[in-house]
């Protein structure tokens, strides 16, 4: 079972792109784009295992993210770790676009991996990695220190579950739309022995 989804806004645009571990009807692995008046929150979410109960841990974040979308990273991290006791856990990499300052925050437990990659090939900037802090929210939740980055115009943040090869920045052709951009990852790099996703925003600015 595929997903594709998509959106636009001023701040940003972004597309998503997931499969699910073959004979399975359900994906743990899920994305969530909220909009705030100050910018927007993201998460990309993979609960652990496959089947229904990682897709269950992995709703549950995403509706953890959207009802309290406007706290800061590390206190919807702590909401997420609360909401999943009772469930398998799930990897979990959450960021904030700031519209004001132009940066994201971002932060990530688990193996959801995040880039940080320049859109401009006239100023291209160094790619930035997600620095991932080992545990499993609804488990154990060790102490996460957010990073804030710069952000220009053009800018391609892209998150991965681990269903998904590490080595799939390395020559992604970053042209067409993000949900393109999605596509072609998942179609290049995805294990097929487990779920996937990939999601992809650009920053407008």
């Amino acid at each position: 079972m595929g997903e594709r989804r998509n959106g636009d806004g001023r701040l940003l645009e972004w597309g998503a792109a997931s499969e699910s571990r073959p004979g399975q009807t359900v994906a743990g692995d899920r994305a969530v784009v909220n909009a705030r008046p100050d910018g927007a929150v993201v998460a990309a979410i993979d609960g652990l295992g496959h089947g229904p109960e990682a897709a269950r841990a992995a709703r549950i974040v995403s509706e953890v993210v959207g009802h309290y979308r406007d706290d800061d990273l590390t206190a919807l991290l702590a909401r997420c770790h609360g909401a999943l006791t009772h469930t398998r856990g799930a990897a979990i990499s959450l960021a904030f676009l700031s519209a004001g300052t132009s940066t994201i925050t971002w932060l990530g437990i688990g193996s959801v991996e995040g880039r940080l990659l320049s859109g401009d090939r006239s100023a291209p900037r160094p790619k930035e990695s997600l620095r991932l802090v080992s545990g499993v929210p609804g488990h154990r939740l060790p102490a996460v220190r957010p990073a804030t980055l710069e952000l220009r115009r053009g800018d391609i943040l892209i998150f991965a579950t681990d269903g998904i090869e590490a080595s799939f920045a390395d020559s992604l052709t970053l042209s067409g739309s993000p949900e393109t951009i999605a596509e072609r990852i998942l179609a290049n790099h995805w294990k097929i022995t487990d779920d996937a996703l990939a999601l992809v925003l650009r920053y407008l600015g």
